[in-house]
């Protein structure tokens, strides 16, 4: 068999509590997110983006952000990482104890006025702000990059944008980057492109990838991301998710169908595979309606069924 990747272990990241919801038109009561989280943490997820410290106006979805983390049984094995827009919002997030602070804004001028309603350069001035705050308190600092493969408004986005932003984070001191797959719009070509780039200009800043699915290439980008020899990628439970400020969003790649590939693949997660997809359907039932994940309806690859239970053909 062709050696496809050298990566052996990899970091999975659950979004599902943050980006998964945060769009959501109804409120999802406070003690199912806690028991959302508790059950990631107790299937061994080493990394939880937990909730969002942004103005409850502005998602409302997330305006619990602090009972959230206060009710949440914590774990040393568990990173609870949460992201903020401001100064303000990172004072809240020390206050509410989190092990990591996200910041995050787009690489293209539109859409980071769609988002954040500001300039690209007016953000980096502000996280020269927040690095401080979280300096501070001890928190360590990662940077997110929206529209990293491209805009619904302006279309292709320059790999120098997205490169310069990296750079500005790693001179801020911050501990790695996402590259956002916001829209959709990463091709494999476009993965290997930008991954190369961001290692070259910000080497000490260690890389995420986070896709959505939205042209059904998302575990295609995966792929591309391992062959590269990124370790790290981000995902949500059932396939939630999808951003606001994008027109026909669609949710992130799924947590299980990703977890089934890595797995298949020989790579360790430390995830249990079958506590993820148990969650998944209890998200469904809350949420109320199908997501897409396709794990959690097809079950694994070697899954045996009574033969009674499928009819016999017959003519």
């Amino acid at each position: 068999m062709t050696e496809l990747t050298k990566v052996r272990k990899v970091q999975v990241t659950e979004v599902g509590p943050r980006d998964g919801i945060q769009a959501d038109a109804t409120f999802v009561p406070t003690q199912h997110k806690i028991a959302w989280i508790n059950r990631l943490i107790e299937a061994g997820v080493p990394r939880i983006e937990a909730t969002s410290f942004v103005a409850p106006r502005a998602v409302p979805q997330l305006a619990d952000a602090a009972e959230v983390m206060k009710g949440v049984k914590r774990s040393k094995d568990t990173i609870l990482a949460a992201l903020v827009p401001n100064a303000r919002g990172a004072i809240r997030a020390a206050e509410a104890g989190v092990d990591q602070i996200v910041v995050f804004m787009s690489a293209s001028e539109s859409h980071n006025r769609k988002n954040v309603n500001c300039s690209v350069a007016e953000s980096l001035k502000a996280f020269e702000e927040v690095a401080k705050i979280a300096g501070d308190a001890g928190i360590p600092v990662h940077g997110a990059i929206a529209t990293a493969f491209g805009c619904p408004f302006e279309g292709d986005v320059a790999v120098e944008a997205v490169a310069k932003i990296a750079r500005a984070y790693q001179d801020m001191g911050f501990v790695g980057m996402t590259f956002g797959d916001t829209t959709g719009m990463a091709t494999p070509p476009l993965v290997l492109q930008r991954v190369q780039a961001v290692r070259e200009a910000a080497p000490k800043l260690y890389q995420v990838l986070h896709f959505h699915n939205t042209r059904g290439v998302g575990l295609a980008n995966v792929m591309a991301g391992l062959a590269e020899g990124v370790d790290r990628y981000e995902s949500a439970f059932g396939g939630t998710g999808g951003c606001p400020f994008v027109p026909r969003a669609t949710g992130n790649i799924c947590t299980e169908d990703l977890l089934y590939l890595l797995d298949e693949m020989g790579i360790e997660t430390g995830i249990d595979l079958r506590k993820m997809m148990d969650l998944a359907c209890d998200v469904q039932a809350v949420l109320g309606r199908e997501l897409p994940g396709q794990l959690m309806k097809a079950g694994l690859r070697l899954d045996v069924h009574p033969m009674e239970s499928v009819r016999t053909a017959t003519g």
